[in-house]
């Protein structure tokens, strides 16, 4: 078992970083046929030879075709192709028209891929018009290999501020002895897949993946899969595919500013920081409203501007406000709100000053120090302008020294000699 444990490292590493183009999926089922369609004479058939390709791009696919042989030596006419594929990620058919021999998609590899094909024909002979002739069918189901349950659950993205990014898991419900995850990551900037740069390791496992920037790609198919040896076999692969731009998070907003003046209380902040850019950031205002009756009001309100002037209440006590951002939908189609800023409140509630414990106990000792040296002077400067001209033997003196070495501690008494 031990000798197993590298061996399947090596070949999970073979296999999702360095695949070649290669013929992954072939499928052979017959066409769902319906009526043949007639046209010039000759019955316009679906494309032949419809076979699948993966180039190793973790779910991105190439379709490919070759015209009907009935079809092949026609002149005056143009042949086109309708190809449908249902995306299982907005889970609905995408229809295409191209008169090329193959197209490429993005497919979930853990879900049935289904193709519906079709050729148009137009020519001379049909007036102009496009007939469209029966359709072929075809559905693949990828097989799903490794220990069963080992697949990893709770994978979650989170993009910061634009400047790196997290994806993160849970270990499957079944996690084999010497379990070790790998993540596979591809996009169209990529000649080929390559492993995480850097992963997230908690209690010497690996959870998560950081992707530094440069690493990623907006606007385009962000494919990932994350798969695993173990004593017991290779883990069962999960597929994700994303795009970045819609998994941001901007930095928390670190300063409100308020400015009053009779009728109204002006909020000012600055934008978060990190790489988001002003005009893809929209804002959210929470207030909370301390009326002198002790009753509280609470409303929230989305803003595009960093400004925002909030009339006074007649018979409010206190407003409190706090904000926080998100990137909005002129820039990403989603997007997570950042954490909200610190409460800031108008000034007729001020909040408790707070001192450290530390600095609560360094205060008191000052200040006993301080009272000490002022009894310390007070009495030194007694002695001198009281006992100036009174000699050792006087009464006055001999009273004086009785007091000093009833009340000071014998450390202080020599000052007072």
């Amino acid at each position: 078992m031990n000798m197993t444990f590298p061996r399947n490292v090596l070949e999970l590493k073979k296999v999702f970083s360095q695949l070649s183009v290669v013929l992954l999926l072939t499928l052979t089922q017959k066409p769902v046929s319906t009526s043949a369609v007639m046209a010039c004479g000759v019955s316009v058939d679906p494309p032949a030879s419809i076979e699948i390709t993966d180039p190793g791009k973790l779910g991105y696919l190439t379709i490919h075709w070759t015209p009907p042989v009935n079809l092949q030596n026609l002149t005056d006419c143009r042949i086109r192709y309708q190809l449908g594929y249902y995306d299982t990620y907005e889970d609905r058919w995408r229809i295409i028209r191209t008169p090329k021999l193959s197209y490429s998609a993005q497919f979930d590899l853990e879900k049935p891929i289904k193709i519906r094909i079709v050729t148009l024909m137009k020519c001379t002979c049909t007036n102009g018009t496009e007939v469209q002739g029966e359709e072929a069918e075809r559905v693949y189901t990828p097989d799903h290999t490794g220990v069963e349950g080992s697949r990893i659950r709770d994978f979650h993205c989170v993009f910061y501020g634009k400047e790196y990014m997290d994806c993160t898991w849970e270990s499957g419900h079944v996690q084999p002895p010497n379990t070790k995850h790998y993540l596979y990551f591809w996009h169209m900037e990529m000649n080929e897949t390559q492993e995480c740069p850097e992963y997230i390791v908690l209690s010497n496992v690996r959870r998560g993946c950081r992707f530094p920037r440069q690493s990623l790609l907006e606007f385009s198919k962000f494919n990932m899969c994350v798969n695993g040896s173990s004593a017991a076999g290779s883990l069962m692969t999960a597929f994700f595919s994303l795009e970045v731009q819609n998994y941001v998070k901007p930095e928390v907003i670190s300063s409100i500013q308020i400015s009053e003046t009779d009728a109204l209380l002006k909020l000012d902040w600055v934008p978060p920081s990190g790489l988001v850019p002003e005009h893809c950031l929209e804002y959210e205002l929470e207030s909370s409203i301390k009326m002198t009756d002790g009753r509280e009001q609470q409303h929230r309100k989305s803003l595009e501007e960093t400004s925002y002037d909030f009339p006074k209440e007649g018979e409010s006590k206190s407003t409190c406000f706090r904000v926080r951002s998100k990137v909005n939908t002129y820039c990403a189609d989603q997007g997570f709100w950042s954490d909200w800023s610190q409460t800031k409140c108008t000034a007729s509630e001020k909040e408790p000053l707070y001192i450290p414990a530390w600095d609560r106990l360094i205060l008191v000792l000052v200040i006993a120090v301080v009272i000490v040296f002022v009894v310390c002077i007070t009495l030194w400067i007694l002695k001198k302008t009281c006992i100036k001209n009174t000699r050792k033997e006087d009464g006055i003196y001999t009273l004086y020294k009785q007091k000093i070495n009833e009340n000071i501690p014998i450390i202080l008494s020599p000052m007072f000699q």
